[in-house]
Order: C-alpha cells, then sequence, then structure tokens
C-alpha cells in the first residue's frame, strides 16, 4: 500500500507508525509485510521501502485511509518521510 522513497526523521516515523497501526487494525486491515529490501529492475520509480496492508476490499481501505483516526496521523507520515500510497485491486 504505501512506498517510502525517503525518511527525513526516522523517530517521527516510528511514533506514527506505532499509531497508525492500531487504526488499520480498527478497520480490518493487517500488514502483510514491510520491506526494505527493494531493487526495481526498471522505470524510475526507486522507493527505499515498501509496506503492503491488506484489507477485505478496497473500499474498507478506502474507508481507513479516509478515516477521522487515520487523518489525524497521515500528517506525521507526510512530514517524516518522502512517501506515496497507492490502493491496489486484487482479482
Amino acid at each position: 500500500m504505501g512506498m517510502i522513497h525517503g525518511i527525513k526523521d526516522q523517530e517521527a516515523f516510528g511514533a506514527y507508525q506505532r499509531i497508525a497501526e492500531p487504526t488499520i487494525k480498527k478497520y480490518g486491515g493487517k500488514t502483510v509485510f514491510v520491506s526494505s529490501g527493494v531493487d526495481p529492475g526498471d522505470g524510475d520509480w526507486s522507493p527505499m521501502g515498501i509496506s503492503m496492508v491488506q484489507f477485505e476490499s478496497s473500499d474498507q481501505a478506502r474507508k481507513w485511509y479516509n478515516s477521522p483516526e487515520y487523518q489525524a496521523v497521515i500528517g506525521q507520515r507526510l512530514a517524516s518521510t518522502d512517501s506515496n500510497t497507492v490502493f491496489i485491486d486484487v482479482d
């Protein structure tokens, strides 16, 4: 679900992760993996890490993302990292 391109403040990012994880669980999500070993085969993107969070549906993932609980902490992620969030539907 997320790609980290760079961490500006490791301590603040760690605090974000501790706060965000319970919001994920509250909406039925679970962290599938967190990886810092990313080796792009081609293209012009170069994340230093990827994390995948799984929800029962893309609607549920968006409910979590737009929830008051997560919106209260998203600014901490954006301030402490250069990162992107993507939603992926799996058939």
